[in-house]
C-alpha cells in the first residue's frame, strides 16, 4: 500500500543525498566506460602504487639472503706508526726487514717509531650456516605474502570502482527522474496559475504548486552537486585530477537467480593466502632459531701486502683458513627468541581465523542484501506503475476540475519518490553482486 506524502517534500535526500553542496554542474561532461576506469586504476591509483612498493622492497630483502651463498670481500689501507717494542718488531716481520741488527736488546726494548703501510684483502665465504637457509626461505614467504597483498589490495580498488561507477549511475538516473518531476511540476503550476487568473481556485494552490517547483528545483541543485563530488571521488580512484563530470552507462538490470545459501569464501583467496604465506614465514624462523644451535662451517682467507713507506707494496703474505664454530650458551636468548615466535605464530591462526569467520559473515549480509535488493527492486517496479497511472487519472481529472491541486502534486511527489526507490534498489542489488564478487574471489587462473 502506497503511503500519502507531503507535496512539499521529495524523498531524495533519505535516499542519496546526505552529504552534499548545492553548487551548480559547470564542469565539461565526459563519458567514462567501467572498463577503462578499472583499467585506469590499476595503473595509477595511489594504494596499488604503494602496494607494489611493499612487494618491490620484500623482494630487494630478499635478495640480500643472498649473503648465505656469495662471499664477502672486503679491501683496506692502513697507515699505522709505533714505538711499541712487540708491535714494532711485528711491523718488520710483516714487511719482510728483520737483519740481525734489529735483535740488539737496546733496539728490540727501546725502538724508534716503525712506520707500517699496510693493504689487506679479506674474503669470508658461507659454508654451511642452517639457521640462514631458513631465514633465507622465510624471506621468500615474506615476499609471496607481499605479492598477495598487493593482489587483494588490487581487487579491492576494482570493488571501489564499481561501486564509485554505479553511484554515478544513480546520481545521473536520480537527476533524469528530478527533472521530469520538474517539468510536471510546472507544468500543474502553469495550469494552476492560469486557473486562479480566472478565479476558479484559491491562491493558497498556487502557492503550493509554486512551492513544489522550487522544491524540486533545490533538490535537482543538489543532486547535481552531488555529482561533482562522485567524480571527482571517481577520479582519485583512477590517480586522475579532479574538476571533471563523468557520464557513465545505465546500472545494470539483472536477472540474477536467487540461490538457497550463501556462497562459501575461497581457502585461497589472496587475503588468506597472504596471512597464510606470514605464518609460513613466522614458522620457517623459528627453524632457522632452532638450526642456530648447530655448529657452522665458514672458510676465510685474506692477502696482505706491508711496507714502511706510503703506498709501498714491498711484503706479501696470506692466510685461509676453515672455522667450525658452535654457540653453545647465549644465556637463554634463542630459546626465549623461539617462544616468543611460536606465540606470534599463534596469534597469526587466531587472526587467520578469525579472519576466515568475519569474512563469512559478510558474505551472508551481501547475499541477504542482494535477495532485498532483488525483491524490492521487483516490488517497486510495481509500484512506479501504479504510481504513473494514479498521476495520470489524477492529472485528467484536475484538468476537469474534480480533484484539487495538492492531490495532483502528492501524487508527483509519490511518483519521483518510487521511480528514486526504484533505481536505489537497482544500485543496491549491483553493488551486493559486486561485493559477492569480491568477498569470493580464488587466485585460480
Amino acid at each position: 500500500m502506497l503511503h500519502k506524502l507531503s507535496p512539499y517534500k521529495l524523498m531524495l535526500g533519505l535516499l542519496l543525498l546526505s552529504k552534499l553542496g548545492i553548487a551548480q554542474i559547470q564542469e565539461p561532461v565526459k563519458y567514462l566506460k567501467l572498463d577503462e576506469a578499472i583499467e585506469k586504476a590499476y595503473q595509477q591509483n595511489r594504494a596499488i602504487q604503494l602496494a607494489k612498493m611493499d612487494e618491490t622492497i620484500a623482494g630487494s630483502r630478499l635478495k640480500q639472503t643472498d649473503a648465505l651463498y656469495l662471499p664477502q670481500v672486503g679491501l683496506s689501507y692502513t697507515a699505522m706508526t709505533t714505538n711499541n717494542p712487540l708491535n714494532a718488531f711485528g711491523f718488520k716481520l710483516q714487511q719482510k726487514s728483520i737483519s740481525a741488527a734489529d735483535f740488539n736488546p737496546d733496539l728490540l726494548n727501546n725502538p724508534k717509531g716503525t712506520p707500517d703501510f699496510s693493504t689487506k684483502l679479506e674474503v669470508m665465504q658461507p659454508i654451511i650456516n642452517l639457521d640462514m637457509l631458513y631465514q633465507k626461505k622465510a624471506a621468500e614467504k615474506q615476499a609471496e605474502m607481499y605479492q598477495y597483498q598487493t593482489k587483494r589490495t588490487t581487487e579491492a580498488i576494482k570493488l571501489e570502482v564499481q561501486k564509485a561507477y554505479f553511484q554515478l549511475g544513480l546520481i545521473h538516473a536520480s537527476i533524469q527522474v528530478l527533472k521530469d518531476a520538474l517539468a510536471t511540476s510546472k507544468t500543474v503550476e502553469a495550469f494552476t496559475d492560469n486557473r486562479f487568473k480566472q478565479g476558479l481556485i484559491q491562491k493558497s494552490d498556487l502557492l503550493n504548486a509554486q512551492l513544489q517547483v522550487r522544491s524540486v528545483e533545490t533538490n535537482l541543485a543538489k543532486a547535481e552537486s552531488n555529482l561533482g563530488n562522485a567524480s571527482d571521488f571517481m577520479s582519485i580512484l583512477m590517480g586522475q585530477t579532479t574538476d571533471q563530470i563523468y557520464s557513465v552507462d545505465e546500472i545494470p538490470v539483472t536477472t540474477t537467480a536467487l540461490l538457497g545459501t550463501a556462497p562459501i569464501t575461497s581457502a585461497d583467496r589472496a587475503d588468506f593466502m597472504a596471512m597464510q604465506k606470514a605464518i609460513d614465514a613466522t614458522d620457517l624462523n623459528i627453524t632457522a632459531s632452532k638450526k642456530s644451535y648447530l655448529p657452522k662451517l665458514n672458510a676465510f682467507g685474506s692477502y696482505q701486502l706491508n711496507d714502511s713507506r706510503m703506498l709501498g707494496f714491498g711484503a706479501n703474505a696470506y692466510l685461509a683458513g676453515v672455522q667450525l664454530s658452535w654457540d653453545i650458551f647465549k644465556g637463554n636468548r634463542t630459546k626465549n627468541n623461539i617462544a616468543t615466535q611460536v606465540l606470534e605464530k599463534n596469534k597469526l591462526l587466531n587472526q587467520l581465523q578469525q579472519q576466515r569467520e568475519q569474512a563469512q559473515l559478510e558474505v551472508g549480509k551481501a547475499y541477504r542484501d542482494l535477495n532485498n535488493a532483488s525483491y524490492q527492486r521487483i516490488q517497486q517496479e510495481k509500484a512506479v506503475e501504479q504510481a504513473s497511472e494514479s498521476l495520470r487519472i489524477l492529472q485528467n481529472r484536475y484538468q476537469q476540475g474534480l480533484v484539487n491541486t495538492t492531490d495532483v502534486l502528492m501524487a508527483t511527489t509519490q511518483l519521483a519518490q518510487q521511480q528514486l526507490a526504484l533505481i536505489q534498489a537497482s544500485y543496491d542489488k549491483q553493488i551486493s553482486l559486486v561485493q559477492i564478487e569480491f568477498m569470493t574471489a580464488t587466485n585460480k587462473k
